[in-house]
């Protein structure tokens, strides 16, 4: 990550929504969760490329609500850093469980919180149908359940 900063937000300083949509579809949706979250950003010298909110569920579990990278920045292993340093900052904050939700159609995010360590524990079912005011699709198929993943931190 030598290239790369990772820093968190300072409260009062303005949200990256421009990189939150990229991972969330409205303004409405990400301000459910993000006036509760901790945000951090990743930089590659002036710019912002990646965002990571995490927000605690309980004293024992944190959750991925938001991450993205920009588009020009995919597929080169950022994602997993955003990852790595989620369940850094879980393990330094004393959770057991880091968490994350995603889509049912989301197959290629599925697998990549599963290659990261994640495991299915459940599922949200019409979640994308009651708090979207729009049907969302994706790979073709319209978004309804979210599928709960977690990942158990080693003490």
């Amino acid at each position: 990550m030598e290239k790369f900063t990772f820093r968190k937000l300072d409260p009062g300083s303005d949200i990256p929504y421009k990189l939150l949509l990229l991972a969330d579809e409205t303004v409405e949706a990400i301000d459910r969760y993000i006036f509760d979250s901790v945000i951090y950003i990743l930089n590659d010298g002036a710019d912002d490329i990646a965002v990571l909110a995490l927000y605690s569920n309980s004293e024992t579990e944190l959750e991925i609500k938001n991450i993205a990278v920009a588009e020009s920045y995919r597929n080169q292993g950022i994602g997993s850093i955003l990852i790595n340093k989620s369940k850094e900052i879980a393990t330094e904050s004393g959770y057991k469980v880091l968490s994350v939700g995603t889509s049912d159609t989301g197959f290629q995010q599925i697998r990549f919180y599963e290659k990261n360590g994640f495991i299915k524990k459940g599922i949200r079912k019409d979640f994308f149908t009651e708090n979207y005011p729009f049907p969302i699709y994706e790979n073709g198929l319209q978004m309804r359940d979210m599928i709960i993943l977690a990942h158990h931190l080693s003490e």
